[in-house]
């Protein structure tokens, strides 16, 4: 299981949930439904799913996805409080869906993923930013959530 491959995939599902404004179940049953598409076709291994070579989907932690993506739409009045008490002169709806997406996905890992230690989530959140977004949002994210968890301590 390749964890990083894994909040990767989980961000730009919750970024697709918010865009087409869709709600998990339907993002799961349609990964879910790509992915056995192509493990029973003849297609070769370089076809995409979500932007991810399907090789790369074996490694990638499905209980995972479908745990943080409903625990994100079930918990998200919470989560979205949470964060905003950490967005000094901002408001979550403010930010790109890229941002919020990744700080939804850390958040919920702090509270809910005791097994994930938050340093790693915190540079899992930095390093999706920095591809995903831009080294002013990575040095943003990684403001928020270190002043979440040293507030929390």
């Amino acid at each position: 299981m390749n964890r990083k491959k894994t909040r990767e995939l989980t961000m730009k599902l919750l970024f697709q949930m918010a865009i087409n404004k869709e709600k998990a179940d339907v993002i799961i049953s349609n990964l879910k439904e790509n992915i056995e598409m192509e493990q029973t076709s003849q297609k070769n291994s370089t076809s995409q799913i979500y932007g991810e070579n399907t090789g790369d989907l074996k490694n990638i932690d499905i209980d995972y996805v479908i745990r943080v993506l409903k625990g994100i739409e079930k918990n998200e009045d919470m989560l979205n409080m949470e964060i905003e008490k950490y967005l000094r002169n901002w408001k979550l709806n403010r930010l790109s869906k890229v941002d919020s997406a990744i700080l939804k996905i850390c958040t919920y890992e702090f509270l809910h993923e005791d097994d994930i230690p938050e340093k790693v989530s915190i540079n899992e959140a930095i390093e999706l930013a920095k591809k995903y977004s831009s080294e002013k949002s990575a040095s943003f994210i990684n403001g928020v959530l270190g002043n979440m968890i040293k507030d929390e301590k």
